[in-house]
């Protein structure tokens, strides 16, 4: 092998990742993502701003990072009024997305990227290099049929514009996301991964906790949730841990009072790396949380047993909600309803049916992705 030869053999691949900063789900199911594109040798950076950064930055401290403003969402109080806000929020959207491809056109020249991997980013394609759109979404639930063929229709058009659309689940029958994974009509583009799970079995499953409650989302639900459950937990008399979702920058200055607090019965965390959340999943009973998507995926992976209570407003959890329950995968319930001794009742006399699905599907693709620059 000569010098040239050599040389190119060595060189490392520039891989851009950005996920959506709506939630940290986003960030989370990027991390398999990104750990397989380290097994391949590839120099990964991570465009990314606020908790969403915290949170990778804290996973992968050797990738470089990159500063870019996310869509910023947030909800309304009130479920009937979310359509509103979302409206109000357009504009911003869409300003963004012409801002970021703008922005993606300066980054690619200035460090040599290769390829960039957009998770929901809508403006993150590239004329002259591979750009992948992720998203579980190819059918966006509204409640309304007009409506969802309007958005279906503007959807595959950005996907479109992308190489290759990777989607979140398994493309047979046997899938999570339902009619949100599998509509009708696919963009040709499409490549299903199967599930992206950062978790594992890599612990003994031993009971130390009678209740997990993660929490996650847009701001103001999560902090309307989590003082439901908090309130609640009072007539609970169980070991209870507490996982707020409020990734923190490990370098600044706080005390351990800030960061977390514990009490005989209840333990509370602001956040969890990946592999001190595994092994809190592992050593819990039931697990209550939203019905995001990358959170279904983590405990179908690990096969736990879980409660959902969908983000109010949100059809997306709605739907993964309800439909999940028919299947028989868990059981859920509303964050208006949301009674927690009644709903540990229910969820004990619920006959929890979680397939075990493989898991790995991913690391072909993203392999294949890798070797075909």
């Amino acid at each position: 092998m000569n010098d040239k030869q050599d040389s190119k053999f060595l060189k490392k691949n520039n891989i851009l990742v950005v996920p959506l900063d709506w939630g940290l789900g986003h960030a989370t199911r990027c991390i398999p993502i990104i750990e397989s594109l380290l097994e391949n040798n590839c120099q990964v950076y991570i465009a990314a701003e606020n908790a969403t950064r915290t949170l990778l930055e804290n996973e992968f401290p050797q990738c470089n990072f990159l500063s870019l403003k996310g869509y910023r969402i947030r909800y309304s109080r009130q479920k009937f009024l979310l359509p509103i806000k979302m409206a109000i929020q357009l504009p911003r959207i869409l300003f963004r997305s012409v801002q970021e491809h703008r922005w993606l056109k300066k980054v690619v020249n200035q460090f040599s990227i290769d390829a960039v991997i957009a998770d929901n980013r809508f403006g993150l394609f590239h004329s002259t290099i591979p750009s992948v759109y992720i998203t579980h979404q190819l059918l966006i639930k509204t409640g309304n049929q007009f409506s969802e063929k309007i958005l279906q229709k503007v959807h595959g058009w950005i996907i479109k514009k992308y190489t290759h659309c990777w989607v979140p689940d398994f493309e047979g029958k046997e899938n999570i996301a339902g009619e949100l994974s599998h509509p009708i009509n696919l963009p040709s583009n499409v490549q299903y991964l199967g599930c992206l799970s950062r978790l594992s079995f890599n612990l003994p499953p031993i009971k130390k906790y009678d209740l997990l409650l993660l929490l996650s989302g847009p701001e103001p639900q999560r902090t309307i949730f989590e003082k439901i459950l908090l309130s609640q937990l009072k007539d609970f008399d169980g070991k209870v841990m507490l996982v707020r979702g409020l990734p923190q920058n490990f370098e600044e200055k706080k005390n351990e009072e800030q960061r977390s607090k514990k009490s005989a019965l209840l333990t509370i965390e602001n956040h969890l790396l990946a592999a001190q959340l595994n092994e809190v999943i592992l050593q819990s009973e039931l697990v209550i949380c939203r019905s995001g998507y990358t959170t279904i995926m983590d405990l179908i992976k690990i096969r736990k047993k879980a409660i959902l209570v969908p983000t109010p407003g949100q059809t997306e959890q709605e739907y993964l909600a309800d439909h999940l329950m028919k299947k028989q995968y868990f059981y859920s319930t509303t964050q208006h309803d949301f009674d927690l001794t009644n709903s540990l009742k229910l969820a004990a006399d619920f006959k929890f049916e979680i397939p075990n699905f493989g898991m790995d599907q991913y690391k072909k693709i993203v392999n294949q992705f890798v070797q075909s620059f």
